[in-house]
């Protein structure tokens, strides 16, 4: 009925899940004062990056190589050239998590290599998003019903649902501890940072005539 009476609520969700994707960048740098030497090493030391990536096999779900940059260094008084430095940059994308720590710390092994991360997150198609709305809808439609029997009246009907938004956390840094006994190899131990998913509906919903006594 058009002239039903309408209960408008907002239903929302909150859930903490762990994260399905590790993120991290390892940068590979020369510097010489020679342009040539410094290509070259800049060059061998991206292949040596690249050869411990294809060994770790499936363990790396997604790489990309993100900046490469060489510029020369010159003195502050002027535009003479003192040096030449690069860097080449890539993005790893891990799902194996026990390989992780290993993986970093191979890396990180490497002459003039830089390694920064990993940063948690979930896939943009992840279920966890899925569930959140669902029980947005759930939330909103118990908050209906509340509203509904403290008037003496119960609801009929889905009028309108508006999705307000869907979030996630902001990109979160692990928790890394080093430890080596005696002359075994340093191992790294990582703790995967829970990922908040809220997500948020505004309902109307009709109702049958109030108790107003």
């Amino acid at each position: 009925m058009a002239d039903a009476p309408v209960v408008a609520v907002r239903g929302e969700a909150y859930r903490e899940v762990a994260p399905e994707l590790a993120r991290f960048t390892v940068t590979a740098v020369a510097r010489d004062r020679d342009r040539e030497t410094t290509l070259t090493r800049l060059a061998e030391r991206a292949a040596a990056v690249r050869a411990l990536l294809d060994a770790a096999g499936p363990t790396v779900e997604r790489r990309e190589t993100g900046q490469v940059r060489v510029w020369p260094v010159t003195k502050r008084s002027g535009e003479r050239v003192v040096a030449y430095q690069g860097s080449v940059s890539t993005t790893v994308t891990v799902t194996d998590f026990t390989a992780l720590g290993e993986l970093m710390l191979r890396l990180a092994d490497q002459e003039q290599v830089e390694v920064a991360g990993p940063v948690w997150s979930l896939r943009p198609d992840s279920p966890a998003h899925r569930e959140a709305r669902h029980a947005a809808i759930a939330d909103a439609l118990v908050r209906a019903r509340e509203y509904a029997e403290a008037l003496g009246a119960r609801v009929t009907a889905l009028r309108e649902l508006a999705d307000t938004g869907l979030t996630a956390a902001p990109p979160m840094l692990a928790k890394a501890a080093f430890a080596r006994s005696g002359d075994s190899a340093p191992e790294l131990e990582l703790d995967p940072a829970p990922q908040p998913v809220q997500a948020a509906v505004e309902a109307r919903f009709t109702i049958s005539e109030p108790v107003l006594d």
